[in-house]
């Protein structure tokens, strides 16, 4: 259930926590542009930070990740073909690493590196520069580089959630952005097209609590002469106020401020899925996965357990009096599980 919601609007620079690490309570709230600022301090061990980034071109979807948890900092990429449901991941794995530093705001540069996989988000003058040279990626070689544009005027999603003063997470969701680029795994090339690929952030900084479930999903595509996309959660948001939750309609947020039911079968997640608003018809949803990437570790203190379906969405959203349809646009939902 949703506490009373969360409707303040950021629209200047704020740091994320107090001199005593505590969460700044002028920082709860949202905004169209990433405003805060992560100086995350103290509760060792707690911290999270990670730069998610998912390219969804008309054949297939790369995505790629760099993260530091204080006590792994972590980098992988996960590659799938949409025809064939062909899918492999590589990943670095290093314990108590200082080296991987994150960038304190959405952007700048971030770089990850063995001898079988080299991974880096570089920021441009344009928007972002993401390269992957891979040597084994499901036994075969994987060579990507992509252009997104990030305009400034473009607008995201930019949320703190306020589990307490001393557990929170700001989120910068940034969906639909327009990529230029190519990726060549074994023999097969993929061409992504600024028409038709789509880039998805999910930028996070926080010091989450030791148990968390969550639900996330994603979509993007063009309805008639729209660029369309929209960002959904629930779970991990449950009794703060504060959702992750917006419609991104040419360039344009329309935050949602009521929670979505996510309604799928736990034990069956290639069933099809359905997301609605509970208070509106803003969004009406349904989601036929065709690829399920299950994750599983279990270290004792240290588990996940993650189901992340990639599939096609159709349905409608309504904003501002508009209906708004959506027919087999690509994404992904998922349910997430850890204890970290």
């Amino acid at each position: 259930m949703a506490g009373t919601p969360i409707t303040k609007e950021i629209t200047a620079p704020v740091e994320l926590c107090g001199a005593d690490g505590r969460l700044n309570p002028a920082a709860v709230g949202w905004s169209r542009h990433p405003l805060h600022i992560d100086n995350l301090h103290g509760r060792a061990l707690r911290k999270k930070r990670w730069d998610y980034w998912c390219v969804m071109g008309e054949e297939c979807a790369v995505s790629i990740v760099i993260a530091n948890i204080d006590y792994l900092a972590l980098g992988g990429v996960f590659i799938i073909d949409y025809a064939t449901g062909k899918a492999a991941e590589a990943g670095i794995v290093w314990p108590f690493s200082k080296i991987v530093t994150l960038p304190s705001t959405v952007g700048g540069c971030i770089a990850m590196a063995n001898k079988r996989l080299k991974l880096s988000m570089d920021e441009t003058p344009e928007g972002v520069r993401i390269e992957v040279d891979g040597k084994s990626v499901g036994a075969a070689p994987l060579r990507a580089a992509f252009d997104i544009a990030r305009p400034p005027e473009i607008e995201t999603l930019n949320v703190v959630i306020p589990w307490d003063e001393r557990t929170f997470q700001f989120t910068s969701k940034q969906n639909g952005l327009a990529v230029n680029g190519s990726c060549v795994w074994g023999d097969r090339e993929y061409a992504f097209a600024p028409e038709t690929a789509y880039a998805v952030l999910d930028y996070g900084r926080g010091i989450w609590p030791y148990r968390t479930a969550w639900n996330w999903a994603v979509f993007a595509g063009r309805s008639g002469e729209d660029r369309v996309g929209m960002n959904m959660g629930a779970k991990w948001t449950d009794g703060t106020g504060a959702n992750e939750n917006g419609i991104f309609l040419n360039g344009v947020l329309y935050k949602l401020f009521e929670d979505l039911e996510f309604r799928y079968d736990t034990k069956d997640f290639m069933a099809p899925w359905t997301m609605r608003s509970m208070e509106t018809d803003a969004v009406d949803l349904r989601f036929t996965p065709f690829h399920d990437k299950k994750s599983r570790l279990n270290l004792g203190i240290l588990s996940t357990r993650v189901d992340q379906c990639f599939g096609h969405y159709s349905g409608t959203l309504c904003v501002e009096g508009r209906t708004i349809p959506i027919d087999r646009f690509i994404g992904w939902a998922e349910e997430h599980y850890a204890r970290w």
